[in-house]
């Protein structure tokens, strides 16, 4: 059975996934659990008088909570998202297993929680497939439907409702055979911005090419 970390890296990149498991590295750095904490103090941040200031937002102070009373105004499960009567839950499926940070709503729901930067719009590919395996599994385990997760990203106050759309189990499914099939290291990738913060990129070799080389062609 898979772990929904390993799904959302082999989105991300079935490399990485692979020097994952080769290394055996899954410790998380300090600064993970500090912005996971945020996720659990929602309506003690909206406050006017509770210090931001030494918190690891990603945003200022005044937009960080602008977000955060966005969502509240939206969420129709606020209450839950921002004192989760379920934390931490071991999700087991059918073909995955893994930890919803929160179970939300009624009925319940799965919610994820993302210490990096929200897009624009709706969630990242990795994201979507750990959002939907943790739905999955759920749905596994209490044998019935669950249409919808949440993926909150904590250090900007940014929390998105992620649906159980074709499109997201399509991707679900790919990250599922790419974990099965992964073993040795998969070709690299080129000229992909993933690989610039990816803490594998100075010893996986992957190459890039600077804004001096394409302007050379």
């Amino acid at each position: 059975m898979h772990a929904f970390t390993d799904l959302a890296t082999a989105a991300y990149c079935p490399r990485k996934l692979y020097y994952r498991w080769r290394d055996d590295d899954y410790d998380l750095p300090d600064r993970v659990e500090a912005v996971r904490r945020l996720a659990y103090r929602y309506e003690e941040s909206l406050e006017d008088e509770v210090s931001l200031r030494d918190e690891p937002i990603a945003v200022t102070p005044t937009q960080y909570r602008a977000n955060l009373g966005s969502a509240k105004a939206r969420i129709d499960c606020w209450e839950d998202l921002a004192d989760p009567p379920a934390r931490d839950v071991l999700l087991e499926g059918r073909d995955c297993r893994g930890i919803a940070h929160k179970l939300v709503g009624d009925p319940v729901v799965p919610t994820v929680v993302s210490t990096g930067e929200p897009p624009d719009r709706g969630v990242w590919e990795p994201q979507s497939v750990r959002a939907t395996a943790a739905a999955k599994a759920l749905s596994w385990e209490r044998e019935r439907t669950v249409d919808r997760a949440f993926v909150e990203y904590a250090a900007h106050g940014v929390i998105r409702e992620v649906a159980m759309t074709t499109r997201r189990k399509a991707s679900y499914r790919r990250a599922l055979r790419t974990v099965q099939t992964v073993d040795g290291p998969p070709p690299r990738l080129r000229d992909d911005a993933r690989c610039t913060a990816c803490e594998y990129q100075p010893r996986c070799g992957t190459k890039t090419r600077s804004l001096r080389s394409r302007l050379s062609l």
